[in-house]
């Protein structure tokens, strides 16, 4: 979600610099890759990408950030990458803004700190002008703050912080106005993780924790909600550090933060907002105010994404969580006292290295107990920089693959089960598509498909269905 939020602030800056999208078969002279690397898949995908760029035009530029870049795996240094004229590494986050700028041929463009790693390439001219538009609407950029509250691009050490070029510090990306695309708005309001669990990249890729003020977050949701978005997802690296400069739950004041809750408190109340739906959090997010404000607002959605990764504190310990067992459990059994038949949903890696069959067993129980609505599964790979890759107690490859079948299979089994409770009921559906099957997402995330919709019946719009099949992926209903 957060790749996704920053891919959209990377596409507005560019249009306020005066590009456009080129559209097939038009080649285009610029082509940004926002990478992800939290997975080998992942990687793998990105570095595709780049290839295939060169591939389908030999002159354009490529401007490679996100994640893996900033990131010291080597698996960008392959030469039929890093020898390629023209395209450009973003080492530093902070450097994408003035990078880009810098390359189409901005007159105002800052200078490029030396640490946006890149070869030459001839500048490009925006599509509409022989000049460079720049819009002058009153937008701030995206500042993030730090533990005291100042603004910085990046909350660093003040080692780091004293090379910050002028080019870094003002040239941030905008905030959005619109999510373009989507009817659901990501809204991205925390950034970095200092937490290293054995087996993330993310803080090697974003190590340095920071928040966007309150009322940036509170103006750019007011913003995406003028142009048009029905629900906002609001999200970030480790949301339930929000207001924190660390996602150590214990260098915390009383090792709880109410800033996630202030901030959603006052989000509800924005004038005309509709749906606020949050992403991941874990069991010590789940504080008595938050569980309040989500009680106390209606239109912060019945559904937490709360990640569990396994059900046993034998290998939660060995992945360097922050919960266990008995607390994810306590704290599901509170939602469920305070909220209407809430979706929890879950993500769990399974053949963590030492993950026995006793292991996966608890797992597969409290999932069970639990009641998940969905369930992420993923298999585990060793993911060179972290911990995990290094550690002994290997799962070979075919058990999980069996146990990840194991888990599918039983996602869906408690998926139906959540679901067939609402059956006959009525649920508020977001129209998500205009496609041959109309479908949305009701208040608690799960799919609804629309059987004999109005002809007049458009994306964007929040409906009202009764819900009278349940099926393996979603239920069916009609409008009222």
């Amino acid at each position: 979600k957060v790749n996704q939020y920053e891919s959209q602030q990377i596409r507005e800056l560019l249009e306020e610099i005066g590009l456009k999208m080129a559209e097939s078969p038009e080649k285009p002279d610029l082509v940004v890759i926002n990478t992800c690397c939290v997975t080998h898949t992942a990687s793998a995908k990105s570095r595709q990408y780049i290839r295939r760029a060169r591939k389908q035009n030999p002159d354009v530029t490529v401007v490679v950030s996100g994640c893996l870049p900033t990131v010291q795996t080597g698996e960008l240094d392959t030469p039929d990458i890093s020898r390629l004229d023209g395209i450009y590494l973003i080492r530093n986050r902070a450097d994408l803004s003035a990078t880009l700028t810098h390359i189409t041929g901005s007159k105002a463009a800052p200078a490029v700190s030396q640490r946006a790693q890149a070869r030459p390439a001839n500048p490009i001219k925006p599509k509409n002008d022989d000049k460079i538009k720049h819009k002058t609407d009153g937008r701030k950029d995206e500042r993030m703050m730090d533990d005291k509250g100042s603004d910085s691009a990046v909350r660093a050490p003040s080692s780091l912080a004293d090379h910050l070029s002028s080019a870094r510090r003002t040239a941030a990306l905008p905030s959005l106005t619109c999510f373009r695309g989507h009817t659901r708005s990501f809204l991205k309001v925390q950034d970095g993780c200092d937490g290293y669990c054995t087996y993330c990249i993310v803080p090697k890729a974003r190590p340095f924790v920071h928040n966007k003020p309150v009322d940036q977050a509170l103006s750019e949701a007011q913003t995406l909600i003028e142009a048009g978005h029905r629900e906002i997802v609001v999200t970030g690296i480790f949301l339930g550090a929000y207001g924190q400069s660390t996602v150590r739950r214990r260098n915390w004041p009383d090792r709880r933060s109410d800033k996630l809750a202030d901030l959603l408190d006052k989000m509800a109340k924005l004038p005309n907002m509709g749906r606020i739906r949050l992403s991941s959090l874990e069991p010590g997010d789940m504080t008595p105010r938050l569980l309040d404000t989500i009680c106390e607002n209606r239109n912060i959605m019945p559904h937490l994404h709360l990640a569990l990764q396994s059900g046993s504190d034998a290998i939660l310990r060995r992945m360097c969580r922050q919960y266990r067992v008995e607390q994810f459990r306590r704290t599901v059994e509170l939602l469920k006292s305070r909220l209407d038949r809430p979706a929890i949903t879950t993500d769990i890696i399974v053949g963590f290295p030492g993950e026995t069959d006793a292991d996966f067993e608890q797992t597969v129980e409290l999932a069970r107990q639990v009641g998940f609505a969905k369930i992420h599964v993923f298999a585990f790979s060793p993911r060179k920089g972290t911990a995990a890759a290094d550690m002994d107690g290997a799962v070979n490859d075919a058990l999980i693959k069996e146990r990840s079948q194991i888990l599918h299979e039983l996602g869906i089994e408690l998926g139906i089960e959540y679901r067939s409770q609402f059956l006959g009921q009525t649920a508020r559906v977001l129209v998500e598509n205009n496609n041959a099957q109309i479908s949305g997402r009701a208040e608690r995330y799960f799919t609804v498909a629309i059987s004999d919709p109005p002809a007049n019946l458009e994306k964007n719009q929040i409906v009202q269905v009764k819900l009278l099949e349940n099926h393996e992926d979603r239920m069916v209903g009609i409008m009222l």
